[in-house]
């Protein structure tokens, strides 16, 4: 047995091996799984955002969805900007991006040749003992190795593979546009629920300010009722009054801690971390100046909104789906070639002896597959992808509809809104200027407990409207740009304009 001479004959083939996953970009045998993970021939990564919140978040470019402590103020820009680098939703749909960018690449190799190789090497202990015939019995110790190449190219396969990459684009479609929508999903939600932590810390400023005010007015009830000049009644309706606001502030105080732990949650924090939320009067007034018409708004809405896309190019991965099922039931036409080599010994027959071998195998020709009969489940198939096509069509016929919906009820409530922000300055400044005189009035003796009372009561609900109004009419403004699925970096600056 020529031992040098296999070894060399297993080197060659070993290095042409070894020379093949080079030309195709692998360097070396022992590093294919880590090698395979970075290279990226087709440049899909390309596709891919940098982070979950994409290009929509203000964010630092440099350090992209990194973060120090919270600002105190916390401002809305802040909070979104870590919602989206942070919440499940925008991290799921930056995973399925990466997803569909991974099939694209997984279509497009479809057009290359595939290699595969085979190497064995095994230690062959051959023995066989035949009763009364000790000529014929044998008894064989070898190593055998053998090892083979193989190629394989698709030639030709009737536009297969042209609708699966055209499949696994409009998937990826899909995908970005879903990861859009998710992002205007999440933007909005946070937004909400800032707004309502702002909302409930103003209400809770407003109810200590009624609590402080009930309290003066139980001191000056107790104060006429102890000089004789007021009956028990008024100290105790005073006194209710103030037990009432008492309640009040409590409550509230219980409302703002569970909208600051929602916010705090959004933003990937524990709900017990701290957060310091700016005056509810902080930030910009509305703008009753709108150039585009609803009608206007819901065209472009059904035409460019992020759930639109979406659905669009799911229908288009449905009508490629079927364009490549139907493909699939057609002929292919394939390159094929193959080389082997090995050391299998030779033998002249059962019980002579094994002599030292090499064998080589190889061809290069062309390979037609047709399919001739699949049990009727092509035809099947292809009605199953086409009906899922109608499927897709009504999906995206219904997203058009529920978009232009949702755009005209939020167009509708934001003018109420801004109506209702103009009322509350006047009803805050009548309600003040009405508690200023009774209050006035029960001091000289003139007015009554009653008078004073209500007025107290009408001053705290008109500055509580006051706060509702501004929060609603925000919360509104930015739910119509959703709905449009324009919010992008631009609403957050625009909420850093202090009021004029």
């Amino acid at each position: 047995m020529n031992v040098e001479r296999v070894n060399s004959a297993r080197s060659v083939l070993v290095g042409y091996i070894r020379t093949t996953l080079a030309v195709l970009g692998l360097s070396a045998l022992g590093g294919t799984p880590d090698i395979a993970r970075a290279i990226d021939v087709f440049r899909t990564d390309a596709t891919v955002p940098r982070t979950p919140a994409d290009a929509f978040a203000d964010i630092d470019a440099a350090h992209p969805c990194q973060f120090g402590p919270l600002g105190a103020p916390l401002r809305l820009a802040e909070a979104v900007n870590r919602a989206l680098c942070e919440h499940p939703k925008t991290r799921e749909a930056w995973a399925n991006v990466k997803v569909q960018a991974a099939a694209v690449g997984v279509a497009k190799s479809a057009y290359l040749p595939t290699l595969t190789a085979n190497l064995q090497d095994v230690r062959d202990d051959a023995v066989t003992n035949v009763k009364g015939y000790p000529r014929l019995s044998s008894a064989n110790r070898s190593t055998v190795y053998s090892g083979s190449v193989s190629a394989n190219w698709v030639l030709y396969d009737f536009g297969g593979r042209k609708a699966a990459l055209a499949n696994a684009q409009a998937l990826l479609a899909a995908a970005r546009a879903n990861q859009d929508a998710t992002l205007q999903t999440v933007f909005s939600t946070v937004a909400t629920d800032y707004y309502a932590a702002q909302a409930a810390a103003g209400k809770l400023a407003s109810a200590k300010e009624a609590e402080s005010i009930a309290h003066d007015s139980f001191i000056a009830a107790s104060a006429r009722v102890t000089h004789g000049v007021a009956a028990i009644s008024d100290q105790l309706q005073a006194q209710t009054s103030y037990a009432q606001a008492m309640f009040n502030r409590a409550k509230i105080e219980g409302d703002l801690q569970v909208a600051l732990g929602t916010l705090a949650a959004d933003m990937g924090l524990r709900p017990d971390q701290p957060v310091t939320m700016p005056d509810a009067d902080d930030g910009v007034v509305p703008d009753q100046d709108f150039a585009a018409s609803v009608a206007t708004m819901i065209d472009e809405a059904q035409s460019a909104h992020p759930a639109i896309a979406a659905a669009r190019a799911k229908l288009g991965a449905a009508i490629a789906s079927e364009q490549q099922t139907r493909a699939e039931g057609l002929p292919n036409l394939s390159l094929v070639a193959k080389y082997s080599q090995n050391n299998q010994p030779a033998s002249l027959g059962l019980g002579e002896p094994q002599f030292a071998a090499t064998g080589r195998d190889r061809y290069v020709g062309v390979q037609v597959q047709i399919p001739l009969f699949e049990g009727f489940s092509r035809s099947y198939k292809v009605r199953g992808a086409h009906a899922q096509v109608e499927v897709l069509q009504d999906t995206l016929d219904e997203a058009r509809q529920q978009v232009g919906l949702e755009v005209w009820k939020s167009y509708q409530a934001l003018q109420a809104n801004i109506q209702n922000v103009g009322n509350t300055v006047v009803l805050k400044q009548i309600a003040q200027r009405s508690f200023d005189v009774a209050r006035h009035r029960y001091a000289a003796g003139v007015g009554n407990i009653l008078e004073l009372l209500g007025a107290q009561k009408a001053l705290s609900e008109a500055k509580q409207q006051r706060i509702q109004a501004l929060t609603d009419w925000r919360t509104v403004r930015l739910q119509l740009a959703a709905k449009m699925g324009h919010l992008d970096a631009g609403d957050l600056r625009r909420e850093q304009v202090p009021q004029q």
